[in-house]
């Protein structure tokens, strides 16, 4: 199941005996651990009835030992795994000897008075693994993959409202902007907006300019826009406000050629036919970051990207060596590209 089938679950009252939950959206999945524990266990109970381990550190015969084992002074509890070894793909680094056929046993007769949770930080399941197939096949796997670009705008105007307050729609896309799409940070400045706007109050498109820094990644966003629209003076200023902050041209450069790199693989996949959710999963970035990608992909053509790509190759080794002074050389780079252009 997905993530809103589990949330609607718990809300309806039905909790499983196990869950598994995987993904790269950490925010989320704690999120739902959180609702898990608000419903199954009394506040005065969470010393008592939430247990903690890993699988990297502890055997799965030793974990269900405790599943098995009667609450104490609790009526049930809630044990979460963290997990990179039983469930994940790839290799199996963990020094503990494990019997997956113990886990296997346990999902088939689950104590009732216990809530075994699986947290798994990893985009995908090892399908071939018995365990990952017995679980699917008892309706007991749950992802987190990260929101599409409209559910995390719709997800920022519900936090606010949740609160008291409106969220203008321009005023949230104005904090995607500024902020990126780290749901910890984007949550962290949202509360911080709606305790300004008080009680009952909006969150304008000013407020979030005027008390939202903008992160260096975004920053780096900004830039390429400014060097595609030609607005060369805004590139340079902003260049000049990132020194300001004391950040390093090589780490803006870095950026720069990471941002360049992926307008030109979202360019190449969406020729091949790719779409915006593949490119996602192909590329290791957030839908909401493919779609800004995207867009500024369209300003430029392949072989633009490409010699620009071959320019900061050259920059960089010439900055390391000492042949070009590295705060003036970006800053020229800067110049002949925004003169330039995306063509």
């Amino acid at each position: 199941m997905d993530a809103k089938q589990a949330f609607r679950s718990i809300k309806q009252g039905n909790v499983s005996p196990i869950y598994v939950c995987f993904g790269t959206e950490t925010y989320i999945m704690n999120e739902f651990v959180e609702r898990l524990l608000e419903h199954s266990v009394q506040p005065e109970h969470r010393d008592m009835a939430v247990i903690r381990f890993d699988t990297g550190e502890t055997s799965i015969d030793s974990i269900l030992e405790e599943a098995e084992t009667l609450p104490f002074l609790v009526p049930s509890k809630i044990i979460l795994v963290r997990d990179s070894v039983l469930f994940a793909s790839g290799k199996e680094s963990s020094r503990i000897e494990h019997r997956p056929e113990s886990l296997l046993a346990y999902m088939g007769q689950p104590s009732d008075t216990t809530v075994l949770v699986f947290m798994v930080h990893h985009e995908k399941l090892d399908e071939r693994k018995k365990l990952v197939k017995t679980a699917k096949a008892n309706d007991a796997v749950v992802s987190f993959s990260p929101l599409q670009p409209e559910e995390l705008l719709q997800w920022l105007l519900k936090r606010a409202s949740n609160q008291g307050r409106a969220m203008e729609n321009h005023a949230a896309e104005e904090l995607l902007r500024r902020v990126g799409t780290d749901m910890h940070a984007l949550a962290a400045e949202t509360d911080k907006l709606c305790l300004h706007a008080g009680s009952g109050g909006s969150v304008t498109l000013e407020s979030v300019r005027s008390l939202v820094p903008m992160a260096t990644e975004q920053n780096v966003f900004k830039l390429t826009e400014e060097l595609a629209a030609l607005r060369t003076a805004e590139a340079i200023k902003l260049y000049h406000d990132l020194l300001k902050q004391r950040e390093e041209p090589i780490k803006l450069m870095a950026l720069l050629v990471r941002q360049f790199r992926n307008m030109l693989y979202v360019k190449e996949l969406g020729n091949q036919g790719y779409s915006p959710q593949q490119m996602a999963s192909q590329i290791g970035l957030h839908p909401y970051a493919v779609k800004i990608t995207g867009e500024q992909a369209r300003k430029f053509s392949q072989e633009r990207l490409a010699n620009l790509l071959s320019e900061l190759a050259d920059l960089d080794y010439a900055m390391k060596t000492g042949r070009v002074e590295k705060t003036l050389g970006l800053e020229l780079f800067l110049l002949k590209t925004g003169s330039q252009g995306a063509s």
